[in-house]
């Protein structure tokens, strides 16, 4: 062993001389790994200099070398996780094993001996085993089929009422088998980029279905039979009552995937063949986006950021479920956020976390609603206020009282277009002349499917799509247009991640007059394209001219009145 610290010793001198003279020349015991960690000397250099002593192989990074098949389907992540070990493929007979340090031998000969085969050491950095460790079981997938088939409902009624903290959805041995299939359901909808899990029932059968991109697809069909297991399982998850099936109820959980932390937001409901669940998956490792990242044309891009620039006023983003607004006005807060300004929220839920600014939950179990929270926010001294969703007349009274009185407000609504927002707001009670006076400019949004860059073909311009093409505006029809054929790489749906379409309508004074006069969504409309504003259809129409989706998809998102 001393030979060895010696030539570690001479191997960390020649990398870090200036470390190695001042931290470790007075250390007991020698210059030994241990002293060296111990003097703050870097993982990296303590693991390289190990390897020279011991001429074993040293990896900087394990990016380009794949993980043993074999390992994968035999060790638990959690194993691989705390030992820091990963046993590489590549090599016939040995089998390569990255570790950090020697402190992982005896898991390492553990590990040769449940393989069955000689292994051979290689030492890396902990951070990049760790990194190859949650990439590798993430690139695993079809699991759950596999587990239905092999699934007995007799195994699984004892234990499927264990309780669950934050689960690993990558740690699935030794799990029950029911728990088992949850977590890899769950494991699955992630790595497919789900936003939603449905488990819905039949007469007959059970399915499993994912919201991809927007769209609902079939994924599997575990046995009828272990319908009410499964349920119970994820209300269990969910903190929910499992012993009351009459009633809808709403729970919530965290799970893990890897590296990645995922909110798990879980609502069940009764319905004629037994109970269905639906899981909202907020991934909370995903990036926020910028204004600039979202899909705005320039020209779009500058007017919204004039509104979201003013010293008081209201701004609205309509649209309909799931179709970006939350993610346009994190954008928005994010691109005007400084110390100079306090920024709060209500939100219902709280997606993400915003640094800097205070955001707020609306429970209405707990008597905390947008109209009440919002009271309690103006005396927090705001300068913006975000509020979630404009839903009541006394939440929209309050969100122009709000912006009448100094504030810059943000919400939403569920309108068609943008014009469309002013009277629902004038609906749910508002004065036409306080609206007008607050009201900045609305911005309405769709979320259309991107055409797979994999399978993208440029095909001859259909019949429909020329029909299409015709109705409203007399745009030029091109030719060719780009269409997705379908590969496993967008699971053969020829789309695969989304953009924003955008239609902005800001209020001019010939607007506000007819805000005055109550007049009609269609009037107002008609004023707003004669002063410039490009509809949700030009604006779909440009992404397909510009080769990023397909006019079904902009049929399937815009207002079919314009179609």
């Amino acid at each position: 062993m001393a030979f060895i610290n010696d030539q570690f010793a001479a191997a960390l001198k020649a990398r870090v001389p200036e470390r190695f003279g001042a931290a470790l020349a007075g250390a007991a015991g020698g210059a030994s790994p241990g002293a060296a960690r111990q003097a703050e000397v870097p993982e990296p250099e303590v693991a390289q200099a190990l390897a020279e002593a011991l001429q074993i192989e040293y990896a900087p990074t394990l990016r380009d070398r794949p993980a043993s098949h074999q390992f994968l389907l035999t060790v638990p992540i959690a194993f691989a996780r705390r030992h820091a070990v990963i046993a590489l493929a590549g090599e016939d007979g040995v089998m390569p094993v990255a570790m950090a340090d020697l402190g992982a031998w005896p898991q390492v000969q553990a590990l040769s001996r449940r393989l069955g085969r000689p292994v051979r050491c290689v030492l890396a950095p902990r951070e990049e085993i760790l990194r190859a460790v949650n990439a590798a079981y993430q690139q695993q997938s079809g699991q759950a089929q596999r587990v239905i088939e092999e699934l007995d409902r007799d195994d699984v009624l004892r234990e499927v009422q264990e309780t669950a903290g934050r689960e690993d959805l990558l740690d699935v041995a030794g799990r029950a088998p029911v728990i088992k299939l949850v977590n890899l359901m769950l494991f699955e909808a992630v790595k497919r980029r789900a936003s939603d899990v449905h488990v819905q029932p039949y007469e007959e059968r059970l399915m499993v279905r994912y919201r991809v991109d927007g769209v609902l697809h079939d994924a599997f069909e575990p046995p009828q039979a272990l319908h009410p297991e499964i349920i119970s399982r994820i209300k269990v998850m969910g903190g929910m009552n499992i012993a009351e099936r009459r009633i809808a109820q709403d729970g919530r959980a965290t799970a893990e995937v890897g590296d990645r932390v995922v909110d798990l937001r879980i609502a069940t409901l009764p319905t004629s063949f037994g109970e269905r669940a639906v899981i909202r998956l907020l991934d909370k490792s995903a990036r926020l986006y910028r204004l600039e990242d979202v899909g705005m044309p320039a020209a779009v891009l500058d007017q919204f950021r004039r509104l979201i620039r003013h010293d008081h006023g209201i701004v609205l983003v309509t649209g309909p479920t799931g179709s970006g607004k939350t993610t346009t006005l994190y954008a928005a807060l994010q691109e005007i956020n400084s110390k100079e300004t306090n920024i709060l929220t209500l939100e219902d839920p709280i997606e993400y976390r915003l640094e800097g600014i205070s955001q707020t939950q609306v429970s209405d179990k707990k008597g905390m609603t947008f109209a009440g929270g919002l009271r309690h926010v103006l005396r927090q001294d705001p300068d913006v206020i975000m509020v979630g969703e404009i839903r009541d007349v006394e939440t929209a009274h309050m969100a122009i009282q709000s912006a009448l009185t100094g504030h810059l407000v943000f919400s939403t609504l569920h309108t068609n277009d943008a014009a469309g927002a002013v009277a629902r707001i004038l609906d749910l009670g508002a004065e036409p002349y306080l609206l007008a006076s607050s009201l900045l400019g609305v911005l309405a949004q769709r979320l259309v499917r991107q055409v797979c860059p994999a399978c993208r073909q440029e095909v001859p311009v259909s019949a429909a799509d020329r029909l299409r093409w015709g109705a409203g505006q007399n745009e030029g029809v091109p030719e060719r247009v780009v269409r997705g054929q379908g590969c496993p790489h967008c699971l053969e749906t020829g789309y695969r991640d989304r953009a924003g379409i955008f239609e902005l309508l800001t209020v001019s004074e010939p607007i506000r007059e007819l805000i005055l006069q109550r007049a009609k969504a269609s009037s107002i409309k008609a004023v707003a394209i004669r002063e410039g504003m490009g509809t949700l259809r030009a604006a779909g129409i440009e992404k397909v001219l510009a080769g990023v989706t397909t006019m079904d998809e902009v049929a399937r998102v815009a207002a079919k009145s314009e179609f």
